[in-house]
């Protein structure tokens, strides 16, 4: 009864906010706040689910008051008896020192014992760690055999919808940006679920009902567990699928695929991802791997999670393409990133509008630990405004300078350029100019950044941990002019100023051109000289 009260409640629209749904809304948290307040009461007495469900409430500050010192004593009890949750949570405490002196060592040893029993969050935390040599040798095929086992169970779990979207909202684009990302996660986003559901996503149809992301935040998580009985196929993919598997017609491989290739020229991620299916296992036609190949690299690009996992068991073992395990490692961490664990970066985001600062660092560094890069550039942000309060002030800047470094390995642009600026003005760790020259190059030669392009103008220009060269200094304000227009108005002021620098340091080593000693007045001789540095005549 209260499964089908759910889906009829998912099925009311709910684009113009009433009072009435915020009543439910506010219904709902009431009820799970007393939920969990009896289940403090069961969890007193011993019982382990209870224990489970109270200490992750505390951790997170979920429905209880945030107590992470209670927490870890709960996640000590059960840890005991063998629960492998709560040996994950300790391991993910003395990671990231909540509550207890931080120990790596001590991380890796209950992140094991939490993924040996079979808790997938600790897997997906050591293939992280092995992938990016976080506390262990780095070791590509090791990483390889903890996101596959957790790819697996992600990829069971998916329908043939796709999967949903995982907003990934960076509270640093945010602040510098304000409006765009309150404006992807309403308008745009609803808009991208109707396209979406246009093309026939049943989840998609779901959310552009529910519309407000207010309440998306709650029914993300509520849908998950019903929309498998929404996804019955519809239109030609439906079709080649009910002649696929017999679902009220007779098996008929012939019709099968002509549907999902009438899909696939449509664009339907869906006939893609079939006819990937039916040329890699040889349905209805003759085996074919890079026709599999071909298809399900044409639905990875729609971002489809059950494509991304086939090609990432082609490139794990070789077949039909040359065996890649960096690649296969790459494409199960993005299939891993889409498992239920994801819901909890939005509700990290709300917790940081709201003004819970700890609540949402908390939630991030989790994250962080499963290898999220958003959710490093999260905590990172969160710690570089010192607004949490569970650190200590002295500690911040070296934390997050820690999760700074962990976003720019995985190829996040600013994050290399607060790398740069960390070692620049000494945040966290000693002021450091060849360090800071390093992070800037990287950024700008790998990533083609304005930031890092002026950034170098300027070392150039001062001598700071680079020689000082005037000429190279205006190629990289040039340079950062060109790559954003952004970038104009400062670039012109440095050009300003590095002219004044040039015509000072061009008299002082008196090469003086004849041309120059016969201008009138020193106003045009300056003048004449700026129009020298600017195009970049040397006389």
């Amino acid at each position: 009864m209260v499964e089908k009260l759910t889906l009829n409640y998912l099925k009311t629209p709910l684009l113009d906010i009433s009072a009435t749904n915020t009543t439910f809304l506010l219904f709902v948290i009431l009820f799970l706040t007393r939920l969990y307040e009896k289940l403090l009461k069961v969890a007193g007495k011993g019982h382990h689910k209870a224990m489970e469900k109270v200490a992750y409430a505390m951790l997170f500050g979920d429905y209880l008051a945030q107590n992470i010192p209670k927490a870890k004593e709960l996640f000590e009890k059960l840890a005991l008896e063998g629960s492998p949750k709560a040996q994950m949570a300790l391991g993910f405490l003395y990671a990231a020192g909540l509550g207890v002196n931080s120990s790596q060592a001590k991380a890796l040893v209950y992140y094991t014992f939490g993924a040996l029993g079979g808790n997938l969050v600790a897997h997906m935390i050591l293939g992280y760690r092995y992938w990016g040599g976080v506390g262990v040798p780095q070791s590509c095929e090791s990483a390889l055999t903890h996101y596959r086992l957790v790819a697996n169970h992600v990829a069971s779990d998916v329908s043939l919808t796709g999967g949903s979207a995982v907003q990934r909202v960076r509270l640093l684009d945010e602040v510098e940006n304000p409006g765009s990302t309150s404006g992807m996660l309403e308008e745009d986003l609803i808009q991208y679920y109707q396209f979406l559901a246009e093309k026939g996503d049943v989840q998609a149809q779901v959310r552009v009902q529910m519309g407000h992301t207010a309440l998306m935040r709650f029914f993300l998580f509520l849908h998950r567990k019903f929309f498998r009985i929404l996804c019955d196929g519809k239109g030609i993919p439906g079709l080649g699928m009910a002649y696929l598997y017999g679902r009220g017609v007779p098996v008929n491989y012939e019709l099968a695929l002509k549907y999902f290739q009438k899909a696939a020229e449509q664009g339907w991620v869906d006939g893609q991802l079939q006819l990937g299916t039916m040329y890699y296992n040889g349905i209805g036609v003759k085996r074919d791997y890079k026709q599999a190949f071909k298809f399900f690299n044409l639905a990875s690009q729609a971002g489809h999670i059950l494509a991304f996992y086939n090609l990432a068991q082609m490139h794990a073992t070789g077949t039909g393409v040359l065996r890649s395990c960096h690649t296969a490692v790459e494409l199960f961490k993005n299939v891993c990133e889409r498992g239920r664990w994801s819901d909890r970066l939005m509700a990290a985001y709300g917790n940081f509008k709201d003004g819970d600062m700890d609540g949402a660092l908390v939630q991030y560094l989790l994250l962080a630990e499963q290898g999220y890069e958003v959710a490093q550039s999260n905590v990172a942000f969160i710690l570089d405004q010192k607004e949490a309060q569970i650190f200590n002030e002295n500690e911040t800047y070296p934390r997050a300078l820690l999760h700074w470094t962990r976003a720019a390995a995985q190829g996040y642009t600013v994050a290399r350029i607060k790398l740069g600026d960390y070692h620049f003005y000494g945040y966290g760790t000693d002021v450091d100019y060849e360090t800071a020259v390093i992070h800037y190059r990287l950024a700008s030669e790998q990533q083609h950044s304005a930031q890092a392009m002026f950034n170098l103008g300027y070392m150039h220009e001062k001598g700071l941990g680079i020689k000082q060269d005037i000429h190279l200094a205006k190629r990289f304000y040039d340079m950062a002019a060109e790559a954003s227009p952004e970038a104009q108005v400062p670039v012109f002021l440095a050009l300003c100023k590095l002219g004044l620098v040039y015509t000072l340091q061009y008299l002082h080593d008196l090469n003086v051109s004849v041309q120059y000693r016969a201008l009138p007045g020193p106003g045009t001789r300056f003048f004449f000289l700026l129009f020298l540095f600017r195009f970049d005549v040397r006389v």
